[in-house]
């Protein structure tokens, strides 16, 4: 007897990625008054790739959409994207970043708790200061598109590299890191409306680096602000499914992902 299960799998899972091309429609609009914005500080060339940029947005890729069974948007846009859908994002992000020419100041990074957003601090912040650049509120627009259409939990880090800091404001790294996400956490939830319990922010300091200190491009790599954008599974490990409220309406365990299936590349 013919078993329908694996063709059901594929069919939830291709349904699920639809979200992520409807999102790149919106990106398409917000990136468009951006542009408008900023044209004028642009030249000819830089302009040339930007529009080609939105093209590509507004295209969005190729996800194969082989079921053409009715779900609901609610239903699809309340659904944690698992790693496999977080991968099609990162595809998405890294395409765009391209595009734009940002890709050396913002990449994707898709890691075991989900996918690791790295931006660079010059991309964001003057050196030794934790007030948002123009430019990085028009990243954070742009990411927000994405951000905001997806309920995984979103996680804000900053990090710095291992010079030390002793200003009046700033004592040590651990408040300059934490002072970074803690802008970009304010920024998305102030400025775009970004739902305050689906966010979260932590400063590391120097201890979460991915380069060497030992060089100066090192420790341009590791002064950042990652934006983490939490898995299915350890989304239900946040504190925001444990609270009073939830507990009260049942929602006290996590579901079971023990037999979850991933492409083979993400296992």
């Amino acid at each position: 007897m013919h078993s329908n299960k694996g063709k059901d799998f594929d069919d939830n899972e291709n349904l699920d990625r639809w979200l992520l091309t409807y999102a790149d429609l919106i990106t398409l609009l917000l990136a468009f008054f951006i542009v408008m914005y900023s044209v004028s500080r642009i030249d000819a060339g830089k302009f040339g790739k930007v529009t080609d940029a939105l093209t590509n947005v507004f295209k969005g890729p190729e996800l194969g959409i082989k079921s053409t069974r009715d779900l609901s948007s609610e239903f699809v846009i309340n659904k944690q994207l698992s790693r496999g859908n977080l991968g099609v994002l990162q595809t998405q992000i890294q395409k765009i970043t391209h595009q734009l020419d940002i890709d050396t100041q913002v990449s994707a990074d898709l890691q075991t708790r989900g996918l690791v957003i790295h931006i660079s601090e010059s991309a964001f912040f003057d050196p030794g200061k934790a007030e948002l650049k123009n430019q990085a509120m028009m990243i954070l627009d742009l990411l927000s598109v994405q951000l905001l259409k997806i309920p995984n939990h979103i996680r804000v880090e900053g990090h710095t590299d291992n010079i030390p800091i002793h200003t009046a404001q700033f004592p040590s790294n651990w408040e300059l890191s934490s002072s970074r996400a803690i802008a970009c956490l304010r920024y998305l939830v102030d400025k775009i409306g970004f739902p305050p319990d689906r966010i979260s922010a932590v400063g590391y300091a120097e201890f979460r680096s991915i380069a060497t200190n030992e060089t100066p491009e090192g420790r341009t790599q590791n002064r950042r602000v990652d934006i983490v954008i939490l898995n299915q599974e350890t989304t239900y490990l946040e504190p925001e499914n444990f609270t009073y409220d939830s507990l009260n309406n049942g929602i006290d365990q996590p579901p079971d992902t023990s037999n979850a299936i991933y492409p083979d590349s993400l296992q």
